[in-house]
């Protein structure tokens, strides 16, 4: 993972990056405003922790969420939805997940993690990953694999 590279290229080629995190919880936005100038291409990060906020924020449906749940390859679709219209982004990434130590069930162990990424205009990767570890590990791992992720789209 270059954060580095990312910050590169989007001040390079003009575009814009945005995040709705939950498992993740700011981290993500962290490492991205870590260095100086990210506010030449960085939006922020809607930091969606509470259901609530999901559907206050990010317009994901209630029904969604009460279906699939919000660890969900549905939900985080919903969230980049709702991320790259009220931001504007061109490229975005919506996480959610279950980082530890508790929360985890036998459909969905401690280390799922659902993301949605994509470049505005253009339909999302929507994806389960699963990591182990600790609940630091999680985190570190998905941010590392989502912004890795994320290189391979811009083509890096």
């Amino acid at each position: 993972m270059s954060i580095e590279a990312i910050h590169d290229w989007m001040v390079k080629h003009h575009k814009t990056l945005a995040l709705a995190e939950s498992c993740t919880g700011g981290f993500m936005a962290s490492q991205l405003t870590a260095l100086p100038g990210a506010s030449d291409y960085f939006l922020g990060s809607i930091v969606t922790y509470a259901n609530q906020l999901k559907e206050d924020l990010l317009d994901v449906s209630p029904e969604t969420l009460k279906k699939h749940g919000a660890v969900s390859r549905e939900v985080v679709h919903e969230m980049w939805t709702g991320l790259m219209q009220k931001t504007g982004a061109d490229y975005g990434i919506a996480v959610s997940g279950i980082a530890g130590p508790q929360g985890g069930t036998a459909a969905k162990p401690i280390g799922t993690i659902f993301y949605a990424l994509g470049k505005k205009g253009e339909k999302p990767e929507a994806a389960i990953l699963h990591f182990k570890g600790n609940r630091q590990i999680v985190i570190s791992q998905t941010t590392k694999e989502l912004f890795g992720l994320l290189l391979k789209k811009i083509g890096l």
